[in-house]
Parts: C-alpha cells; sequence; structure tokens
C-alpha cells in the first residue's frame, strides 16, 4: 500500500525547460510539414484542376472532331445509297424493258415456225426450198438468236441487281452505325460536370478486343463507298449495253420481218404468173382436145361414108361373078370394079388408121389437160398457203422499240 501510494519521480527544472523546448520544436516542425504539405496540395490541386480542364477540353475537342468526321462519313454513306437506290430502280425499269421484250419475241417466233410448217403442206414440185423458207428460217434463226442473248442480259441484270441490293445493305448498316454512334458521341459531348447523368462505372477504360483502330474504321466505310461507286458504275454499263442490245435486236428483227415479207410478195408473184401460163396452156389444149374431138367424129363419119360404096362395090363383083359361061369375063369392069374395091377398102383402113391416131392424140391431150388442171390446182394451193394461212398471220406481228 505504502509503495502504491509513492509519488512519480520529478523532474529538473532544466529537463522540464528541453521537454518544453521540443514540444515547441517539433511542433513548430509538424505545423511547418503541415503548411508545406497545404501548400503542396493546393498547387497540385491547381495544377490537378488544370490538367483535369485541358484534357476535358481536349476530350470535348476531340469528340467535335470526331462528330464532324462521322458526320462527313455518314453524309457520304448517305449519298452514296441515294445514288445506288436510283440507279437501282433505273435498272429494274430495264430489267422490266428485257422481259417485255423477251416476252414480244415468242409470238414472231412461233408464226415464223407455223408458217414453216404450213409451206410444208405444199404439193409436188412447189415443196421447193424456195427463197421464202431459206428467209423463215434464217428469221427463225435470228429470233432463236435474239431471244438467248435477251435471256443472258436479263441473267446479268438480275445477278447486277442482288449485287446492287447487297452493296445497299451494307450501306445501310453502315449508316445505321454511323447513326448510333453519332447519338452516342453527341450524347458524351452534351455531358459536363454537373449533368445528373454522370457516375462511376467499372472497367471502362479496359480496351476490349472488339475495338477497331481508326485506319480500320476508316477503311472499312472507304470500301464500302468504293463498292457502291464500283456496282453503280457496273450498273450504268450494264444499262448502256441494254440499250445497245435491245436497239440492235429490234434492227435484225424488222430487217428480217422484211426480207422474209419481200421473199413472200416475189414468191406470190413467181407463182401467180406461173399459174397464169399453165391456165393459157390449159385453154390451148382444151381448145386443141375439142378441136380433135370434132376430127374424130369427121374421120368416123368418113369411114361409116365409105361403107355404101364399098357395099355397092363388092355387091356387083358378087353379081358379075355369076355370069354363064364365057360372059364370066374378066373384063374392064372386072378389073375396075376390083380396084375401086381394094381403093375403098385402103382409104377406109387409112381412116381408120388417122382415127387412132387422133383418138391417141386425143388421149394425151386430156392427160395433158389433167396434169396441167392438176398443177393449176398446186399453184393455187401454194398461193392459199403462202398468202391466206401465212401472210395474216405475219401482218398481226407487231415490232416496236422495246
Amino acid at each position: 500500500m505504502a509503495r502504491l501510494l509513492q509519488a512519480p519521480p520529478k523532474f529538473h527544472s532544466s529537463e522540464w525547460h528541453v521537454a518544453n523546448k521540443m514540444q515547441c520544436a517539433s511542433t513548430e516542425s509538424q505545423k511547418s510539414s503541415s503548411e508545406r504539405l497545404v501548400a503542396e496540395s493546393q498547387r497540385l490541386v491547381d495544377e490537378i484542376e488544370k490538367t483535369t480542364q485541358k484534357t476535358q477540353s481536349s476530350v470535348n475537342k476531340k469528340i467535335e472532331q470526331r462528330l464532324e468526321e462521322i458526320k462527313f462519313w455518314k453524309q457520304e454513306l448517305d449519298n452514296k445509297l441515294e445514288q445506288l437506290v436510283n440507279e437501282t430502280e433505273v435498272l429494274l425499269t430495264f430489267k422490266i424493258r428485257l422481259e417485255k421484250a423477251l416476252e414480244s419475241c415468242k409470238e414472231p417466233l412461233v408464226i415464223s415456225q407455223k408458217c414453216l410448217l404450213n409451206r410444208q403442206r405444199r404439193a409436188g414440185t412447189d415443196l421447193v426450198h424456195d427463197e421464202v423458207e431459206q428467209e423463215l428460217v434464217k428469221e427463225a434463226g435470228v429470233l432463236q438468236g435474239v431471244i438467248a442473248l435477251l435471256e443472258r442480259t436479263l441473267e446479268q441484270t438480275n445477278e447486277q441487281i442482288r449485287l446492287n441490293r447487297s452493296t445497299k445493305y451494307n450501306l445501310e448498316m453502315d449508316v445505321k452505325d454511323k447513326f448510333t454512334a453519332l447519338t452516342i458521341d453527341n450524347y458524351c459531348a452534351s455531358l459536363t460536370n454537373n449533368t445528373p447523368e454522370v457516375r462511376y462505372t467499372d472497367k471502362t477504360v479496359e480496351i476490349e478486343g472488339n475495338f477497331v483502330s481508326p485506319e480500320d474504321w476508316l477503311y472499312f466505310s472507304n470500301i464500302n463507298v468504293e463498292k457502291a461507286d464500283k456496282q453503280r458504275n457496273n450498273s450504268r454499263a450494264l444499262r448502256v449495253l441494254i440499250d445497245s442490245i435491245l436497239s440492235q435486236a429490234v434492227n435484225d428483227m424488222c430487217k428480217q420481218y422484211e426480207m422474209v415479207n419481200i421473199a413472200f410478195r416475189n414468191r406470190a408473184k413467181e407463182v401467180r404468173d406461173a399459174k397464169h401460163k399453165l391456165e393459157t396452156l390449159l385453154a390451148v389444149v382444151m381448145k386443141e382436145a375439142a378441136s380433135q374431138e370434132m376430127n374424130i367424129v369427121a374421120l368416123k363419119k368418113a369411114i361409116a361414108d365409105k361403107e355404101g360404096p364399098v357395099k355397092v362395090a363388092q355387091t356387083r363383083l358378087e353379081a358379075r361373078n355369076h355370069r354363064p359361061g364365057v360372059e364370066l369375063c374378066y373384063d374392064t369392069v372386072q378389073r375396075r370394079l376390083t380396084s375401086e374395091v381394094q381403093e375403098i377398102t385402103n382409104n377406109i383402113q387409112r381412116l381408120k388408121d388417122t382415127l387412132a391416131l387422133a383418138e391417141k392424140e386425143l388421149k394425151g391431150l386430156r392427160r395433158r389437160q389433167l396434169s396441167l388442171e392438176e398443177e393449176i390446182q398446186i399453184k393455187a394451193d401454194t398461193l392459199y398457203i403462202d398468202e391466206v394461212l401465212c401472210k395474216p398471220m405475219r401482218e398481226s406481228v407487231c415490232i416496236n422499240n422495246f
């Protein structure tokens, strides 16, 4: 208990003064250190404030520059998109022209083939590989060639439209992304230190793998623009080609169509002239046949007219053969009667021979008449095929500019 109540040790005055001095010195040192820290902190705050403001201003400027760059490329893409859309719409009208032209070629081809089939019905020597048939074959070949060319061109046009639409899709996606980026950067440009929406976010400064470099970003849009220009130029060149093909197709078809019509007209005149000549010959043959028939009638009458004289002469001879005795004399009467019978008999035979020749000639004339009538009918059938069956069909053909 006595030890617990023992008084603490006492310091000397010198120690007290030293302790006070040390406290004062330590406090002054701490104060100086604190003042230096305050001053350094203020300087640091001022420096960081300036740096932050400068950096933020630089970022704002970069955002503005980026906005201008995005706006420029978006406008460029919008222009290319509009140009490509307009070009595709024009190309679609050319596609319609091709389809109409292709459809317009089918009927003339069918008519040309029908004309060839109809002309196969010609008979006899009129079934000839004439100029009309040659020109019809050429016409069918021209039409088939035009149809094949139009089909190939239509395929090219469909492929170009597909490429245009594919490029249009890429442009639209790029424009859409540019619009989104523009919206985001506009939002970023509007943010200030006092904006309520600002907040802390984690891991925003980490660069992820899906970021692209500015060079790649520029290259991507530039490629889309170049592709748009390329497809638009290809589309224009294709339209020029289509115009040329359609114009040449119309010219070829019209030229060959007229060549066939000229051949039809020339052939019709030729057949009509031949038919007229045959009809003239038929009239001559029929007239000659009628004359020969009259000749045969006259010959038969002449033969019949000789029956009386020959009977009289033969009866006289028969009667004189019954004279008695020496009266049965071969006198001048007997000789003349005998001569008369022989003469009349020979003349009758001559008339019969001439009659046989006349009948034979008449048969020949009748055969010639039948042959001419058959040939005239063949010519009439040919004219019917060309002018009644083929000509009206061809007149229905209308070849207009596509």
